[in-house]
């Protein structure tokens, strides 16, 4: 790849710091995302009773998860060249106080398009903040502590499910929905101040231009990551939205198990994290393919065994560690595809990842408003066994990885 399609900038060296101001500084970029992650999949956990106190259906209250994910996944691109030569640091401090006043508003909303604009904040912030927070580590702590540092920062997105949705769920119920959002934007000033306290300036390293982006379409590997990407996504995000209905409506079990359900996925989640993480370096294909057959397998059974608290449980619990990997998963597919454009990878996966979310989202709703929850869990079913025949493709193709430039 051209090095014209970059513009290098170097930033001036951070002045020493102690080991625990720059651990905070990378617990703070960790809790932002984490506050993000939440905020973002929150209305699953609330979907019902944000939609009553609106009186909208299952459908329509599921577009809370579909504007995030578009503005997402045009924001991330944007943010990556538009602010390219403006300090980190206040990047950061602004997406943080975007999502503050984004949870703030959905907590006073008169009307559901209130809610709606919040949720438009919500996806410029995502998009905003990931593609800036994602890869700080390596200026936030020492060379030889930046993998461990990453890992502390990806944490965020598993957390987000085991502890974010299942909290803010639990809230929802003895407080009111409008409570969770109003406990999640102070979350975020808290966040905020933290972040400016032990985050050190940060000037603009290397620009990416959107040119990089468009020329790493033409890669093969790159058209594969985006194809199978879209497809468990759209499996995952299709069905996952309306799973709090489908345990309402076919599982029938109370609010307060529904919590500990989604709590039991989120805690799968992040073992799946860590074994998919752990299993696609070295199998990235395989990996993928194995995770998308355990949501195939649990979504295409959840209507006929879903039926029963245990069955429902059991098929959750594999799903949550199924789904744990497909970012890292995808992620890594996107890395491997462009090794010489990490941070343009970064910012496709991004991009399409979110994209896929809300799409993922429309089409279920419009299949939980026409038919019934039990046939999203199918059609999604059906959409991850097409992700493990892409990968199968991709394997008997036997398309080569390429090599990085040295």
């Amino acid at each position: 790849m051209s090095t014209a399609t970059t513009t290098s900038i170097e930033p001036s060296a951070p002045p020493a710091r102690s080991p625990l101001v720059s651990w905070l500084a990378v617990i703070s970029v960790m809790a932002g995302i984490f506050s993000i992650v939440t905020t973002e999949i929150l209305p699953i956990g609330l979907l019902t009773s944000i939609g009553s106190s609106f009186t909208i259906s299952d459908g329509m209250a599921g577009l809370m998860m579909t504007m995030p994910g578009f503005l997402a996944a045009i924001s991330a691109p944007l943010v990556t060249v538009a602010t390219g030569r403006i300090d980190r640091r206040l990047m950061l401090g602004a997406f943080v106080l975007v999502l503050a006043l984004a949870n703030f508003l959905a907590a006073v909303a008169s009307s559901y398009w209130l809610v709606l604009i919040s949720r438009v904040m919500v996806g410029v912030t995502i998009g905003g903040f990931w593609s800036i927070g994602a890869g700080l580590a390596g200026r936030l702590v020492p060379a030889e502590s930046v993998g461990r540092a990453t890992s502390v920062i990806f944490s965020a997105v598993p957390l987000g499910s085991v502890l974010g949705v299942p909290l803010g769920t639990f809230i929802g119920d003895i407080a009111g929905w409008r409570t969770t959002f109003l406990a999640m934007g102070s979350f975020a000033l808290c966040v905020l101040v933290v972040l400016l306290l032990t985050v050190p300036a940060l000037p603009a390293g290397r620009v990416t231009r959107l040119n990089v982006l468009a020329g790493m379409l033409r890669s093969l590997n790159t058209r594969f990551a985006l194809m199978v990407t879209f497809l468990v996504v759209l499996a995952h995000f299709g069905t996952y939205t309306y799973v709090t209905p489908f345990l309402e409506q076919v599982t029938h079990l109370s609010s307060g198990l529904i919590t500990v359900f989604l709590l039991v996925f989120g805690a799968a989640g992040i073992a799946g994290n860590f074994l998919g993480g752990s299993a696609v370096v070295r199998y990235p294909r395989a990996t993928f393919a194995a995770a998308a057959a355990m949501i195939a397998g649990a979504t295409l059974l959840l209507p006929v065994l879903g039926k029963w608290d245990l069955g429902a449980l059991a098929l959750l619990t594999v799903w949550g560690v199924a789904y744990g990997a497909i970012p890292v998963c995808s992620q890594t597919w996107f890395t491997k595809a462009s090794p010489d454009s990490p941070e343009a990878s970064s910012v496709l996966f991004t991009a399409s990842f979110q994209a896929t979310i809300s799409l993922g989202a429309l089409v279920g709703g419009g299949v939980v408003d026409h038919s019934s929850s039990a046939l999203v869990m199918t059609l999604g079913g059906a959409t991850a066994v097409l992700t493990v025949l892409a990968v199968w493709v991709h394997r008997v193709r036997n398309v080569p990885w390429p090599t990085a430039v040295q």
